[in-house]
């Protein structure tokens, strides 16, 4: 049970942060083209919503059922807790942070167009907010793969 749990724990880790890498990437192609913005923004709202957000959800269910299965580790082991509180921060930040300045920036970019000052400062904090996810989800990987012992 334990490495079936592991193997979907994998898969689902690489759907979530593969989707979430790719972010940047559409957004700065739609940069050098506009005229595609507001196709990229619907496109990275959709896999968020429908794909990275799922996949973090079975994440955590994977990863405390590995905690329940024979031969797993305890909850209360060091690199398993530290690596929750981090996934804590990184759900708040999506939910209250992330989440909510991208249906504002749609809605922006909607209403008066990618030079209007509201969608610029939309932009500007989507982008700041997107790359403070990198340090905390990083912290989660080398959790997850060095399993460091205090």
């Amino acid at each position: 049970m334990y490495v079936g749990l592991k193997l979907l724990h994998v898969v689902f880790a690489i759907v979530a942060v593969g989707f979430n890498l790719t972010y940047g990437i559409l957004l700065a192609r739609a940069g050098r083209e506009p005229e595609h913005l507001g196709h990229v923004l619907r496109t990275v709202k959709f896999l968020d919503d429908r794909f990275a957000n799922p996949a973090y959800g079975l994440l955590l269910l994977t990863g405390i059922g590995m905690t329940f299965a024979p031969n797993g580790p305890p909850i209360t082991t060091f690199w398993i807790m530290a690596a929750l509180v981090l996934f804590a921060l990184l759900v708040f930040m999506g939910v209250f942070l992330y989440a909510p300045t991208l249906r504002r920036q749609i809605a922006a970019l909607e209403a008066d167009g990618m030079n209007s000052p509201e969608y610029q400062r939309l932009a500007r904090r989507s982008a700041i907010v997107g790359g403070s996810f990198s340090v905390p989800l990083l912290l989660v990987l080398y959790l997850m793969v060095f399993k460091p012992v205090l």
